[in-house]
């Protein structure tokens, strides 16, 4: 409950800016994945990157892509994969959020603390790798 409430506690502050872009916190999650990507990604390196169920991820996408956010090519070794990029619409998006998105970090960093942050994100970072079964 204690990760939950946290999670929920530090979301509230990005909510705001992401519902003023129409954006929900998952399609944010997508597009930030997409930008930090050097090249188009697979939907199964998405859906790592994202921690994103994959029927989630689909959804999601589907969305993107109407809003014309994305796109989606098939991979060019294997014409069953899709691989996703953004859009020049979705780069001009993630260009606008991003640092409004930047400051909100910077002021949890400054509230919370930047060594009890890093430490926080540390201790979490083993708690996943000790929980995940692969």
């Amino acid at each position: 409950m204690a990760l939950l409430r946290a999670r929920e506690t530090a979301m509230a502050h990005f909510r705001p800016l992401l519902a003023e872009h129409d954006l929900t916190e998952q399609q944010w999650r997508v597009l930030r994945a997409l930008n930090a990507a050097s090249e188009p990604i697979d939907v199964g390196a998405l859906v790592d990157t994202t921690s994103l169920l994959a029927p989630s991820l689909t959804r999601i996408l589907a969305k993107l892509g109407e809003d014309e956010l994305i796109y989606r090519t098939t991979h060019a070794d294997d014409l069953r994969r899709s691989v996703i990029s953004l859009s020049p619409a979705g780069v001009r998006l993630v260009a606008k959020v991003a640092p409004e998105s930047e400051a909100t970090y910077a002021m949890i960093e400054q509230s919370f603390g930047k060594r009890r942050l890093r430490s926080l994100i540390a201790e979490l970072q083993d708690l996943a790798a000790t929980l995940d079964p692969e």
